[in-house]
């Protein structure tokens, strides 16, 4: 067995050095090289889909501003490929052009082709054709899966090649990902699931790209592809050979939202102690999951239940704007972590303990060069360690950065960066609505009628949200329950999302689900009269499942049984009757949505416009709103239903459906997890929907809404998102980098006291100071209070320098604020300035 082992690795090594002699990128145990350097690689996810093409320039600007070096995307086959053969690359779906903005920014790429892609997108990336393939059946071995993933996959790979992106040709793409997060998913499959992998990897490998391949989440990932890690923390994680570099290819800055749900978020604090563990532990390329979330336009949103806004509380919000500290803390350990880089990248780290929940890990290399990374796991207490001839204060949960192994540049724990608080403010005046009321099918135009009860997908194809069940209940006059006024139960078993329930023309009732239990049960007394009566049903899908064992076959829509209880003859079943079928609105085959709309429709306006009016299409139009800051339609006095703008949808919107939990002050020491950090609980999930300023002309917008529960369109309006207030919050002796370079240097020789920098927007001045406190003041940004040491003077010095700019800066030092308040005692100083 030895001497096979040897030829193993001997062959494996060979096939290394082949990889990597012909490549500009490669990669050893320490780190991706690029041209000759090993590098320490920051990265962060933005989806080219989920903003438009316009806001690209701005987002991938901004992000290398934060210091990254790489952004990271997944491919999306659907909006590639929405029919078998005919490929889509423009507007929002323009890849190519994307990848160039990249370059041209001096930023590379890892594409993730996948093609499966998860990420809370419709169907997990996959088009909804694919499910009809004969034989089918989704990743695992099988034939005809194979033949349709390595088909795009190569396409894709032909396209970067024929523009010469791959670094490779000189193009930004140093990496690409085959699958994602397969690991689980094969360990359920077994046998076929492993065949698979190995068959996907060698089929990535045999494109010739040029650069490394990664699998993530896949611990047997067969070489030479590098196996990456994925989630809050990653610092436990080791690749599968002891030859590839530690790679976490999502650093999850938040999470996502669904509807019903409420918002959660993840401290900055946290977020910078995970890296810094992972940097500490020999980890090399961190990518954050996201660094710019954007927006489930249009029906991309998967789940089901995933809300229209993908922000995940990511540094750059849904916007494109700076989440202010997240960003800007993110930015300064960057900038530490960089300092640090020719000693991190030089050799493995001494690990010393420096007390019983803290350590030290030292990285040295042979030109001279020093890194220290000084720990407390400590949730709760703030330790005091000595290291090399001194002493350290470290806060709990928080990790310092020495880039010389002695001076302190950065605390995951201690914000430099400004915090704002953002709001939305109303822009343009009330809208003038039209109503259109969408009929309630009758069995004509484009109805089917058969015998039973039919799923949904396999009937729409994903064409549309909705599909109608239609079927007559006959009601003798003899029937008991018409004498005594107590009427017979209605009971519908559907498999999702959401169901409204019609009898006779009158909405009786509605059901919806959630993404942990998407199925519903309707049960109600329904109003039926002697005679015929018509019982329609509009189920509503919420977005295809993207994620799960062979989420390809899960169902949705009315599966029945659908009975009726108290009859005279007890129970009626209706699930084997004739039902009649009608996939969409009749507003959708209208295109009431569209700018080119052919057919004439009566809508009504003025005082007959219909309020809160289940399935009514609502239009207005609009002139674009002066400015250049991101708009929103603030959407909290409707139900739930889709909109578009100009002929784009904007998404679904369902400001009906509340944030169920609990919503507490959450602390970022100790560990992290999606369901810790909670807001907006009991408000919509989302209330305001992103209209990209590139989608509105300067005249005449078009603004055209679906509601289907019945809303009040009065109570809507665009609104601009804008800073409201800027914060800072620092202590006396806060480490800072501009101060570590200024000692550096020589410029210096004596420890300087850091600033407080405060900046509003451009175009926006600090018109006020709302709070200020040198002492031991108490709370957070947006709600200061003064604690019990407070600098009497603490206002006169920002009133002085910071009122009328756009920004200023501050020393925090007690000779300006008066004099020491309080010595002896560690000082901070919190301000809030009003932004106008």
């Amino acid at each position: 067995m030895g001497g096979l082992n040897l030829v193993v690795v001997v062959v494996v090594l060979l096939n290394l050095m082949v990889y990597s002699g012909t490549a500009s990128v490669s990669y050893d145990h320490k780190a991706i090289i690029v041209n000759g350097h090993r590098r320490i690689l920051l990265s962060g996810s933005i989806h080219y889909p989920r903003s438009s093409p316009e806001m690209w320039p701005d987002l991938i600007q901004k992000a290398k501003e934060g210091g990254l070096d790489v952004i990271q995307t997944y491919v999306f086959w659907n909006g590639h490929e929405p029919q078998p053969g005919k490929y889509y690359f423009e507007e929002r779906y323009d890849l190519v052009k994307f990848i160039k903005l990249v370059k041209q920014a001096g930023l590379y790429v890892h594409l993730r082709i996948g093609p499966y892609a998860c990420a809370e997108w419709n169907f997990g990336g996959f088009p909804v054709w694919l499910k009809y393939v004969p034989g089918i059946s989704f990743r695992t071995d099988n034939g005809p899966f194979k033949a349709a993933m390595q088909k795009f996959t190569t396409k894709i790979v032909n396209m970067m090649k024929a523009e010469r992106l791959y670094e490779s040709q000189g193009g930004p793409i140093i990496l690409s990902q085959i699958e994602n997060e397969y690991g689980p998913m094969e360990y359920e499959l077994g046998e076929p699931g492993k065949a698979y992998s190995k068959w996907a990897a060698q089929m990535a490998v045999g494109q010739d790209t040029g650069v490394p391949w990664v699998m993530c989440k896949q611990d047997d990932a067969p070489d030479p592809i590098i196996n990456s890690c994925n989630g809050f923390y990653c610092d436990y994680f080791s690749p599968n050979k002891a030859y590839k570099p530690k790679m976490w290819t999502e650093a999850w800055t938040g999470w996502f939202t669904e509807f019903g749900g409420p918002v959660p978020y993840r401290p900055a604090e946290d977020l910078a102690f995970s890296v810094a563990r992972f940097i500490q532990k020999g980890g090399s390329f961190i990518n954050y999951y996201m660094y710019h979330g954007g927006t489930n336009f249009g029906r991309t949103a998967g789940g089901p239940f995933i809300a229209t806004s993908y922000d995940y509380d990511a540094p750059l919000d849904e916007y494109g704007l700076l989440r202010q500290p997240k960003w800007g803390h993110l930015k300064d350990l960057h900038r530490a972590i960089k300092l640090c880089e020719p000693a991190l990248v030089s050799g493995d780290p001494t690990v010393r303990s420096l007390g019983n929940y803290q350590e030290a890990h030292v990285f040295k290399a042979k030109n001279g060069a020093c890194a220290a990374f000084l720990a407390n796991y400590n949730q709760h207490s703030f330790a005091k360690v000595a290291f090399g001839n001194m002493h350290y204060n470290l806060p709990p949960w928080s990790i310092s950065i020495l880039p010389d192994c002695k001076n302190t540049v950065y605390n995951t724990a201690r914000i430099g960066a400004q915090s704002a608080q953002m709001k939305m403010t109303p822009v343009g005046g009330r809208f003038s609505w039209q109503s259109y009321n969408d009929e309630l099918t009758s069995y004509g135009d484009n109805t089917f009628t058969t015998i039973g009860l039919l799923e949904q997908i396999n009937t729409t194809r994903d064409i549309s949200d909705y599909l109608w069940y239609m079927t007559d209940v006959k009601v003798n006059s003899d029937e008991g329950f018409l004498k005594s006024g107590k009427w017979p139960v209605l009971t519908v078993f559907s498999a999702g999302h959401a169901l409204h329930v019609f009898i006779n023309g009158k909405l009786s009732g509605t059901v919806y689900g959630s993404l942990e239990n998407p199925k519903i049960t309707f049960s109600d007394g329904v109003n039926l009269r002697a005679g015929v009566n018509k019982i329609s049903l509009l189920s509503i899908a919420v977005g295809l499942p993207n994620i799960g064992p062979h989420f390809e076959t899960w169902n949705a829509g009315v599966l029945g049984p659908v009975s009726l209880y108290g009859l005279n003859e007890g129970r009626r079943d209706l699930s084997w009757q004739k039902w009649s079928y009608k996939v969409g609105l009749e507003g959708e085959a209208l295109s009431l949505h569209s700018l080119s709309r052919s057919a004439p429709v009566e809508w009504i306006d003025g005082y007959l416009v219909a309020q809160k009016q289940p399935l009514t299409w609502y239009k207005t139009t609009f002139n674009a709103p002066a400015g250049n800051e991101p708009l929103a339609l603030d959407m909290g006095s409707m139900g739930k239903g889709q909109v578009w703008i100009n002929g784009q949808s904007i998404g679904r919107y369902w400001p009906a459906y509340k944030a169920a939990g609990t919503c507490e002050a959450c602390n970022y020491a100790g560990w992290f997890d999606e369901k810790k950090c909670l807001s907006y609980c009991g408000e919509p999930s989302q209330r305001w929907y992103h209209v990209p300023r590139s989608w509105i002309h300067p005249k005449g917008n078009l603004l055209v809404l679906f509601e289907e529960l019945g809303g009040n369109p009065d109570g809507i309006s665009i609104v601009k998102k804008e800073i409201a207030s800027v914060c800072a919050d620092i202590y006396e002796w806060q480490p800072t980098l501009m101060n570590y370079e200024m000692q550096a240097s020589g410029k210096v020789n004596k420890p300087l006291r850091p600033k407080a920098h405060l900046s509003c927007a451009p175009g926006q001045k600090i018109s006020s100071i709302k709070f200020a406190s040198f002492g031991t003041p108490k709370g957070v940004c947006g709600s200061f209070r003064e604690g019990s040491c407070h600098a009497h003077n603490s206002y006169d010095v920002f009133e002085k320098y910071c009122i009328g700019q756009e920004s200023c800066s501050v020393t925090v030092a007690p000779p300006l604020f008066g004099g020491d308040p309080c010595p002896n005692v560690m000082k901070k100083l919190s301000v809030e300035a009003i932004c106008s």
